[in-house]
């Protein structure tokens, strides 16, 4: 039986009767076996009552005349000599006293028939001799006493589970519905998209802790649809601009350009229209990437400071004609354990930053670029003096495709530092900016570490 296919309400009631059932059954057991000892010693005190009399009046007297029994008491009494005394045994345990007084002093069943006896051989030690009290009782009243109890405790157990196996539905029914609630309204969120969650109840039990936990899921959902749809129509906006300025300027090339030299400025432009669009797909490429990677690789202290050296040397190329100085510093670093973070990745995030850095800046500034150990973290600090950032821009400034209104007419995408923000969270760290308007700005990565 393939209990998968079963509902959740069917597997609570059928584990709940099962269990009941098993607990029925031991306690009836249990129960029975008790009424069977109850009734065994009753039938024993029977047959204590019947020799008490005799076995006391031998004990004190062994008189030569033994008084008769009352009404319905079984009872022989054998004297020393083997003389029967008294003897109101059945006829057929009557013939059969010499073989009892071969086991004396225990209690047998003898069967004649459909009816059994206990007998019991209690010996007397007196004066006179050893004297021998048999007494029987007929062994049918605790047959007849246990088959009711077998089925009353037979009714019983069964009326019990099936009344337990009704609640425990109704009852299951019951703490299930809400779960029916959400499917529906869960059913109705994926036919007619909106604004509304799904319904949490009055109580605080686990049922409202699944909704509250399913309405942040819905909603970290919607938000990364809208984000989704956000990037897509922005890079849209952003492939588009380039494209058509490209088309045209193809346009131009071909039917205007009436000289070999008017032909290769409208191809330049092109190219560096080109250009631009092959940053901007690179760069969401790279998003991509990191948007779909699920952890993070690991590098030394020591490779991560070889790659702020190649990143520092890589900038420098790029500064052109102007009087822009990069500096770097990796002084005091222990090297001890990895980081959580691949030298391509931090090279990538070190020349993003200096890029950055270097579009912002004029013809004249200073890029500092450190790297040091502090509370089991490796610390990346850029800092350059550009002039910083619009304090209105910096809450937005590690979005995609945001730009300050000073950059609007730049080259970039607003992709830089949404990338170094990728790598960040990816590894577990974090990243701040330090904005100085009117001096220049810092970023300080923070990028935890271990031992190796």
């Amino acid at each position: 039986m393939n209990l998968s296919r079963l509902t959740i309400r069917a597997r609570i009631t059928g584990g709940s009767l099962i269990i009941a059932i098993l607990i029925s059954l031991i306690a009836g057991i249990i129960i029975f076996a008790q009424v069977q000892r109850i009734v065994s010693d009753g039938q024993q005190r029977v047959l204590d009552n019947v020799e008490a009399p005799y076995l006391a009046a031998l004990s004190e007297d062994a008189a030569e005349e033994v008084d008769p029994p009352g009404a319905n008491q079984l009872v022989a009494v054998v004297a020393p000599e083997a003389n029967i005394r008294v003897n109101t045994l059945p006829a057929f345990l009557g013939a059969e006293v010499r073989t009892l007084l071969e086991s004396p002093n225990e209690t047998r069943a003898v069967q004649r028939g459909s009816e059994t006896y206990l007998v019991r051989v209690t010996t007397v030690d007196t004066a006179t001799g050893k004297w021998n009290v048999i007494t029987a009782t007929l062994d049918d009243s605790d047959t007849s006493v246990l088959n009711q109890v077998a089925i009353l405790l037979i009714g019983s157990i069964a009326g019990i589970n099936i009344a337990f196996g009704l609640a425990s539905w109704f009852i299951g029914s019951a703490a299930l519905s809400p779960v029916a609630r959400l499917r529906r309204s869960a059913e109705q969120l994926a036919t007619a998209p909106g604004d509304e969650l799904l319904p949490v109840g009055p109580a605080r039990d686990e049922l409202a802790e699944l909704a509250h936990t399913l309405n942040e899921l819905i909603t970290q959902l919607r938000a990364s649809a809208e984000r989704e749809r956000n990037i897509v129509s922005d890079a849209s906006h952003e492939f588009r601009t380039p494209l058509a300025i490209l088309n045209t300027q193809l346009e131009l090339a071909q039917r205007q350009s009436h000289s070999l030299p008017q032909m290769q400025q409208d191809v330049a432009a092109a190219q560096r229209t080109l250009a631009r669009l092959s940053v901007l797909a690179t760069s969401m490429l790279e998003l991509s990437r990191i948007d779909a990677q699920a952890e993070p690789g690991s590098s030394t202290v020591e490779e991560l400071a070889e790659e702020l050296t190649s990143a520092a040397d890589r900038g420098r190329t790029r500064v052109g004609g102007r009087d822009i100085r990069i500096e770097y510093a990796v002084d005091g670093l222990r090297g001890a354990g990895l980081v959580s973070v691949c030298d391509a990745d931090f090279g990538r995030m070190c020349d993003n930053l200096i890029s950055n850095s270097l579009a912002a800046m004029g013809e004249a500034g200073l890029i500092e670029l450190s790297l040091r150990e502090q509370d089991q973290h490796l610390v990346l600090r850029v800092s350059d003096t550009a002039g910083g950032m619009d304090e209105e821009f910096v809450p937005h400034a590690f979005d995609r495709f945001s730009r300050s209104e000073e950059s609007r007419t730049g080259a970039g995408a607003g992709l830089g530092l949404s990338i170094v923000a990728g790598i960040v969270v990816l590894s577990g760290g974090e990243v701040r900016l330090k904005n100085r308007p009117g001096d220049g700005l810092t970023v300080e990565v923070r990028l935890p570490t271990g031992a190796e």
